[in-house]
């Protein structure tokens, strides 16, 4: 039993000077984070030097941000998003943690102003289409004031002639999949997993309930409603 206790205490002290030292860290990011007409990078992010970062921005923990990349004011990377690729986010767009836009491929993403990217979603990157060849340059954009909820997808073009859009003030919840070329517009509202496939054009003010597929090429008009698990 003693020397069972003599083991324990060295690791209980080894585990409170982690725990303080995590402490001062947090507290030490919260603190610089605050501060006005600066923008904070966490010492753990990695941020190539060629990236163009705006004014008040905060890039938290482990994050990347590449050499294309262009960030407005005001933005906000949580924890272990990153941001890849020739993109570029307007202000105040907030990436929660494990976020992935753009990526390392010819063409673009852009993100307007005052987006939410949820936890582990997937902007911006190639699509899942057999004509998209590799070099091929493709595209993605982004109105403002989307709310992009956990782990959807949202796939660039397969094609440089056309280009995945997604308009102004929609609710995409969790779990949604956007695919190549689709057009989406204004105030909408997409339940969990809804399922959009290739060339899906989607009006303004539709619904969908959770669970809906909706196959290539459909058109969806203006203040349509889907129920919940249909297949269109």
């Amino acid at each position: 039993m003693n020397s069972l206790l003599k083991f324990r205490r060295p690791l209980s002290s080894a585990l409170t000077s982690l725990s303080l030292q995590r402490l001062s860290t947090s507290l030490h990011y919260v603190f610089e984070e605050k501060k006005e007409g600066t923008s904070f990078i966490h010492p753990t992010a990695i941020v190539h030097p060629n990236a163009v970062i705006g004014q008040d921005v905060s890039v938290g923990p482990l994050c990347t941000i590449g050499p294309s990349a262009k960030l407005g004011n005001g933005c906000q990377m949580h924890p272990s998003s990153h941001i890849f690729g020739n993109t570029k986010l307007g202000s105040h767009c907030v990436l929660m943690t494990g976020a992935v836009v753009g990526d390392d491929l010819p063409g673009r993403t852009v993100i307007g102003c005052n987006n939410i990217i949820g936890h582990h979603a997937v902007v911006g990157i190639k699509c899942q289409d057999m004509k998209y060849k590799l070099g091929d340059e493709c595209f993605l954009d982004v109105g403002d004031n989307n709310e992009i909820r956990e782990f959807t997808s949202i796939h660039r073009s397969s094609k440089s002639c056309d280009r995945t859009v997604v308009g102004d003030n929609n609710l995409i919840m969790g779990s949604c999949h956007i695919a190549h070329d689709c057009k989406i517009g204004n105030n909408n509202i997409f339940a969990n997993t809804s399922l959009l496939a290739g060339h899906v054009i989607v009006e303004d003010y539709v619904h969908t309930g959770g669970a809906t597929v909706v196959h290539q090429f459909c058109h969806i008009g203006s203040f349509s409603f889907i129920g919940g698990g249909s297949v269109v």
